[in-house]
């Protein structure tokens, strides 16, 4: 069975790194990896792939400046990614673990992110 747009969907939202990277992007529009790393903690590696699996399942785009490579939400194609995306918004404030990246995201000041 091929998996459809809207199964990797479902499967980006099911793990908390993606989770945590979209909400990241819904909060800043536009983070590069290097950002995302410092807010969560983790290598650029795992960073980089949880980025390329948003990509494949439509939910992030890329924009690449010189060097560096910003990510942000795609615009929603269609009721149901709208509303899966909308989410993000609200569904999730009360998750401890995306409070705190949200903390740390307000907390990086322009020295520390990318150019």
């Amino acid at each position: 069975m091929i998996p459809t747009r809207v199964d990797r969907m479902f499967k980006a939202f099911a793990d908390q790194t993606r989770l945590r990277i979209l909400h990241l992007l819904n909060r800043r529009k536009e983070l590069c990896v290097c950002d995302i790393m410092k807010v969560l903690r983790l290598p650029q590696s795992k960073v980089s792939r949880h980025l390329a699996y948003l990509r494949t399942a439509g939910l992030v785009q890329d924009r690449k400046q010189g060097l560096w490579i910003y990510y942000s939400l795609t615009k929603p194609q269609g009721g149901f990614h709208q509303r899966l995306v909308g989410c993000l918004d609200g569904c999730f404030d009360e998750v401890s673990a995306l409070r705190q990246d949200r903390e740390k995201l307000t907390e990086l000041n322009d020295k520390e992110r990318c150019p």
